[in-house]
This record gives C-alpha cells, sequence and structure tokens, in this order.
C-alpha cells in the first residue's frame, strides 16, 4: 500500500483531541495546525480514520501542495499532480474552492482553473476528449491561503458528525463530534454515572455510551471513498470494520441518564437512541432541572444548557442556570462539565470553575467550564484522570 499525505479537519479548539484520537490509531506522524490534523498513513489509514475518529470533521487525502499567484501557476501546478492515478475515467469530479489572505482570490475562477487542469491531466491519461462523469464521486478542494495553494480529495462525504442515528432533531442541536470532544475532555468514565439534565436530542448521552463500549462513530453510515474501488479497494473497508466489530466493549454496564422539560425532546432522544442500538442501555426522562436528583456517587454530570432557544427566553435560560447551580451544591462527590456560549456561567451558577476551556460551536464561542470534584479512590491510582 501507499503511503498517503492524509488531513483530519478539525472544528476550531478541537485539534488537539483529533491529534490525540489520530495518534491511538497508531499513526505518529502527526501535524497540527489550525482547523486540521495531518498525518501519514495508507489507504487502510482512509478507512480506519473516517469510522473511528469521533471529533474530526472529514478526512482528505492531500494530493499536493504548491505556490500560486497566479492563474498560469495554479493551473500548471494542478495539472503536475497524480489526479488518473484516483480518478477513474468514468468519475464524477466536482471542485470546492475557497481563498484566503492570497492574490487568487476569487474562488470560482480558481475552482474553474482547477477543473481544467484535472480534466487536462485525464485527457492525456484515458485518450479521450470528454468525460460523462456518470461515476463515483470524487470532491475536489483547492484552498489558498497566503498563496499557498492545496489540493485535497474528500474520502468522507457527508460531514463526520453525522453518524446515523440522528434522523430528528430539536431545536439548535449539538453536533455529535461536539458532544464526544466535551465527554473526551471530561474525567467520565464507564464505571462512573453520567446525568446531562438538558439532555435535548439525546447527543451527549449517546455519544458517551459509545465511547464508553468502544463503538466506533463511523460504523452506521457509508463514505465516499467506499465507491473508490480502484483506489481504496472495498476489502481495505472490510477489513477496518471488521476490527472495529472486533473491538466493541458491549458488555461494560452503564450508568447513564438524560432529561430535559421538552417532552419533544426526549421523544427525539429515545428515537435516536434506538437508532443508535442504545434504547436498553440509556435512560431518559421529562424532567426539569430543578426536579433532577441524580443517584449515585462521584458522577460526572456534562451539558450543554440552552441559552436563549429552547427554553424561550433569556430570563428562564439564566434561571435553569441558576437552578444548575443548586443541582450542583447538592452533589459534594461530582464533577461538572457545563458546555454554553454566555459569559456570565460562573456568576449564575454561583460557583467558580476550576478550569474553563474556549471552544467553538460552529461559529459561535463558547466555553467548557469544569468544576471538578474528587475522584474515586480507585482513581488516584491512575495519575492520567488526575485533572
Amino acid at each position: 500500500m501507499t503511503q498517503l499525505q492524509l488531513i483530519a479537519t478539525s472544528p476550531m479548539g478541537l485539534e488537539a483531541i483529533v491529534a490525540r484520537e489520530v495518534r491511538e490509531l497508531g499513526y505518529d506522524q502527526v501535524t497540527v495546525e489550525n482547523g486540521r490534523v495531518t498525518f501519514i498513513g495508507d489507504e487502510l489509514a482512509i478507512c480506519r480514520a473516517n469510522l473511528w475518529l469521533r471529533t474530526a470533521d472529514r478526512i482528505l487525502v492531500k494530493m499536493g501542495q504548491f505556490k500560486a499567484t497566479t492563474f498560469d501557476e495554479l493551473f500548471e501546478g494542478t495539472k503536475a499532480l497524480a489526479w488518473p492515478d484516483w480518478i477513474p475515467e468514468d468519475a464524477e469530479f466536482p471542485v470546492e474552492g475557497r481563498s484566503h489572505k492570497s492574490q487568487l482570490s476569487s474562488v470560482p475562477a480558481c475552482q474553474g482553473i482547477v477543473k481544467k487542469a484535472i480534466v487536462e491531466k485525464m485527457k492525456e491519461a484515458y485518450g479521450t476528449a470528454w468525460f460523462d462523469e456518470t461515476g463515483a464521486r470524487y470532491v475536489i478542494e483547492v484552498a489558498l491561503l497566503n498563496d499557498v495553494a492545496t489540493l485535497t480529495l474528500d474520502t468522507t462525504g457527508a460531514s463526520l458528525h453525522k453518524r446515523g442515528y440522528r434522523k430528528l432533531v430539536t431545536e439548535a442541536p449539538m453536533k455529535e463530534t461536539m458532544a464526544a470532544a466535551i465527554v473526551l475532555l471530561s474525567r467520565w468514565r464507564a464505571e462512573r454515572p453520567l446525568y446531562d439534565p438538558f439532555c435535548g436530542s439525546g447527543t451527549i448521552p449517546i455519544e458517551a455510551a459509545m465511547i464508553a463500549w468502544n463503538i466506533a462513530p463511523g460504523l452506521r453510515r457509508s463514505f465516499s471513498a467506499e465507491d473508490w474501488d480502484g483506489a481504496v479497494p472495498a476489502s481495505l473497508w472490510d477489513e477496518a470494520r471488521e476490527e472495529a466489530y472486533d473491538s466493541l466493549r458491549d458488555d461494560i454496564p452503564l450508568d447513564i441518564v438524560g432529561s430535559d422539560i421538552d417532552p419533544r425532546a426526549i421523544e427525539v432522544a429515545l428515537a435516536a437512541a434506538k437508532a443508535a442500538g442504545l434504547a436498553k442501555e440509556l435512560h431518559f426522562r421529562v424532567e426539569s432541572v430543578a426536579k433532577a436528583r441524580p443517584r449515585g456517587d462521584y458522577g460526572c454530570l456534562i451539558t450543554n444548557p440552552p441559552y436563549g432557544e429552547r427554553l424561550g427566553d433569556l430570563g428562564d435560560a439564566e434561571r435553569a442556570l441558576r437552578q444548575l447551580g443548586v443541582l450542583a451544591n447538592g452533589l459534594p462527590t461530582w464533577s461538572l462539565f457545563v458546555f454554553s456560549p454566555t459569559k456570565q456561567l460562573e456568576k449564575l451558577m454561583d460557583r467558580k470553575a476550576d478550569k474553563n476551556r474556549k471552544l467553538y460551536n460552529g461559529r459561535i464561542e463558547c466555553n467548557l467550564a469544569q468544576f471538578l470534584g474528587p475522584l474515586p479512590a480507585r482513581d488516584w491510582k491512575n495519575p492520567n484522570l488526575l485533572g
């Protein structure tokens, strides 16, 4: 197999988590940049990364990178790349683009130049003057930054946050990738209770259960590169999926509960849990945060409180955060991880966070406030879990 440069694109603020996930897959030649993690892997790595990365957006093949301050440079640099090694004669190959701080600022013009250069390259390789583009889809992106063009092929298709279990959504749903990131940033482990008092469509509880049972998040969906049998053989996808099934740990008991004041949200959460194959393991109920009474000790409360959206208005949202603070005071052994865009969270909860981490929910700047309770006695033996 071929050693490739692969890129896992990342939401802002999650690059280090994506890099950690890549290393855990066994790929240690990793470079972290804003919004992306580049690593070296073969064709099997394409399959594994798409199936396993919980916090990345998509997996790209880096075809080439070169300086391009003129359209001639962009054309010649693109044409020099090995497109026929990947793209068959009947393929559909649309070109997407973006440009930032570059002389070639017209994105449509850059897309047109790249498309023309690839067509010329393929004409030479296949000895034909016309491509019907009726076959498998190969999405190409030209990204210009500081006059450097990076050309990639998208192996993923629909973004990796689309796991396949969420058919219905509530208002302002959290992406699955962000929910997984918040769980990974917490100190939660499967042996501890987990409670989400603003669970909405159930994304945090479902992602936590998938992490606990080591369920590959992409196991229930398909990817663009599954149709690329010449470049990424079907046998590699079969191998990667077999590895994922063999890695399941579905014998671990779980104590994961989600609640929400909105009955419709709980209906959506129950449907998503069923679609994810976790209906018997997760517990959801209609309940306000004021009436919530989580059971157990040394648990983790991990939540994304609605702020002025699902709760109706700003006053309702602030009242809910105050009630969350009251709830936290009754849970002396629990740790809290609260993801919110409001700058008043600590004031409204009437307690000081031990740690704060800036993250972005799309383009909205948010904060993960971490209120750290004591660890179970057994966890003190593992220094990796200590804050």
